[in-house]
């Protein structure tokens, strides 16, 4: 089982700014949904990250799957830190087509009143030999450390930063899908009617 750690509570309750959990430790979607939160709403959030059980398979494979496990990052971040004002899931996926496998990732959040929304990323193609190793059941962080002899690549640039000599870092790839989802709550008349 694993272990599960929690934000200290007491450091938000004499905070006046609004509360985000992502449903992950990850620092990378850490700092990308800070930045994409105050890049969209012009002031800061305080921010934890919580390790939230994604509940689908270690490589999420397909959109549906990969939503799934960005919905439950959220419903399981809910559940432990049920006074945060946002909660947000990112789960990264692979998919195939015609041309190959392709990375992406779903961004899935909920505000304290219920509302919800999410967004996808751009994709791009991997590599032969990472979807190779990929399809062999590894995960596309661990392959992205074998074939580019990379240590945690995932917590850093990650595939898309690896492959881009990185022009494009992981959070960077991350926060434009973050800013997406945030439009209903920056524009609530219009989604939420509210």
């Amino acid at each position: 089982m694993e272990k599960r750690s929690f934000p200290k509570r007491q450091n938000f309750q004499k905070s006046d700014k609004q509360l985000i959990i992502v449903g992950s430790q990850n620092p990378v979607k850490l700092s990308c949904t800070q930045n994409a939160f105050r890049e969209i709403f012009e002031v800061d959030f305080a921010i934890s990250g919580i390790h939230a059980a994604s509940e689908v398979s270690d490589q999420p494979v397909g959109l549906e799957e990969t939503l799934l496990g960005a919905k439950n990052r959220v419903k399981n971040a809910k559940i432990s830190f049920p006074e945060a004002h946002y909660w947000v899931g990112i789960e990264g996926g692979v998919g195939k087509d015609s041309n190959g496998m392709f990375a992406f990732a779903w961004v899935y959040m909920e505000d304290q009143n219920g509302k919800a929304s999410q967004a996808q990323t751009a994709t791009f193609y991997l590599p032969k030999a990472v979807a190779e190793l990929v399809d062999s059941g590894m995960e596309l962080g661990h392959a992205d450390d074998k074939v580019f002899s990379q240590e945690n690549s995932k917590q850093k640039g990650g595939s898309v930063g690896i492959l881009t000599k990185q022009k494009i870092t992981r959070a960077e790839y991350y926060s434009p899908a973050i800013m997406l989802a945030l439009i209903p709550f920056l524009n609530r008349d219009l989604y939420h009617g509210t």
